[in-house]
């Protein structure tokens, strides 16, 4: 493999760190007609839905919305021929007809005003310009996390959502999980005492999917990928195997390694408990370890500090046994835990502790999927709606530029602005490749 082709840390670095954040702007044509409106629910009360990236995570998504009687998915979208024409054959199976409409531009199934609503499955580098697309043609929106790859995106989408009234909802579907509930419940109302520290321990190092590590060398995309539309908006780079499809991740212009890809769910989970779901640290620092040759460039340890409101500190750590999986909220009078495989508590005679009546009780999903359908259909706001997931993937993108220049990051979670560090800020965000802009 050239030299080129290897983006190191060191030039990632470089790249983000010359370059200004992009205008806000839009090139799609939409039509007018489709602008701005709002969901048309059908007289039948049933949902129509498109699925836009419908591979790996996105596949799974389409399936959990082929299981809800009153939504009907009616067109798919995805750059790989493969994915697309597995996606066309199970919706059509489901239906036992052939109406899916197959789609390779985005941009044709979202001028569509005959859509309600839309499931993005997209590796990361995709996620805002599609987002902020759906939301100017009228679509609510079931997006995936982390919200976005960078922060200067993230608020993009957020402000669009807002703007033209959408339904967002997060694909962080650990809210809609009953023990992370009343761990969260527990926390929030006080079984702990004041919480002065909490402790979120998340994967480490690289997964390997496909066996496509030794697959770095540059060569033809196969003839079912349009590779140059998969690369869409992040900076080129040659096609090669360990490049794309659920690897993507491991690449600093595509994704944000283990750190980006579970803190939408453990640190969101975090910032439940705390009762932060709008606010975020004024201050973050800490070290990750960095290939120093390779493909892959994202950090396979790290270690971060935030401090947040009421004098909170929050550790992110993937790699470091110190740190236990999942999150754990550490108060004056005890701790309470929390992962997928169980909840624990000190002093354990809290797990039985009832949430009385003039209590704090979050909501109580009926299921994620569920949650978002019911949501397009009354407008109320969701269980992970696009500001609150903006807020829980903050301090990774924060922390990622700490990392990446070995520094302190000082911010106001108020503004989004990084204080007194004009490199830091300029890597908030970074231009998109052309044509894309959001």
């Amino acid at each position: 493999m050239s030299n080129k082709s290897n983006v190191s840390r060191r030039q990632f670095l470089v790249k983000a760190a010359g370059t200004a954040v992009g205008a806000i702007s839009f090139p799609y044509i939409v039509p007018s007609s489709v602008l701005g409106q709002r969901a048309r629910v059908a007289p039948s009360n049933r949902i129509t839905m498109g699925c836009i990236g419908v591979g790996w995570q996105g596949g799974s998504n389409m399936n959990s919305f082929l299981g809800q009687k009153d939504c009907q998915i009616i067109a798919a979208c995805d750059v790989d021929k493969n994915h697309l024409q597995g996606a066309v054959n199970r919706i059509n199976g489901r239906y036992k007809n052939k109406d899916c409409a197959a789609y390779h531009d985005f941009r044709q199934l979202l001028a569509r005003d005959d859509i309600d609503a839309v499931s993005l499955g997209l590796p990361d580098h995709w996620h805002a310009v599609p987002a902020v697309a759906a939301a100017r043609s009228g679509k609510d929106i079931f997006g995936e996390k982390p919200l976005s790859h960078n922060l200067k995106e993230g608020r993009a989408m957020c402000d669009a959502v807002k703007r033209y009234g959408r339904v967002w909802q997060t694909g962080s579907w650990q809210r809609s999980q009953s023990h992370f509930r009343k761990a969260c419940e527990l926390v929030v109302n006080g079984r702990i005492g004041k919480v002065h520290t909490v402790e979120v321990g998340l994967p480490a190092g690289h997964s390997d999917f496909g066996g496509t590590k030794g697959q770095e060398g540059i060569g033809p995309p196969p003839a079912e990928l349009d590779y140059d539309f998969w690369i869409g908006p992040a900076p080129y780079s040659p096609y090669c195997p360990a490049r794309v499809h659920k690897n993507w991740r491991w690449h600093l212009d595509l994704g944000g390694g283990q750190l980006m890809d579970w803190i939408g769910h453990h640190v969101d989970i975090a910032h439940w408990g705390l009762g932060f779901d709008y606010a975020g640290p004024h201050e973050i620092e800490g070290s990750g370890e960095y290939p120093k040759d390779g493909l892959w460039n994202t950090a396979t340890k790290y270690r971060l500090t935030a401090k947040y409101p009421k004098g909170t500190t929050m550790t992110i750590a993937g790699g470091h046994r110190d740190i236990r999986g999942g999150t754990k909220w550490i108060g004056e009078d005890g701790w309470v835990w929390v992962d997928r495989g169980g909840l624990d508590a000190n002093p354990k005679d809290i797990l039985k502790d009832k949430i009385g009546p003039d209590e704090i009780h979050l909501f109580e999903s009926p299921g994620h999927w569920r949650n978002f359908l019911d949501c397009v259909k009354s407008r109320e706001t969701t269980l992970t709606p696009c500001e609150v997931a903006h807020r829980s993937a903050t301090p990774g993108h924060l922390g990622q530029i700490a990392m990446l220049l070995g520094r302190k990051i000082r911010f106001n979670p108020e503004t989004e602005e990084i204080i007194g560090d004009p490199t830091a800020t300029r890597m908030l965000g970074r231009p998109m490749r052309s044509p894309w802009h959001v």
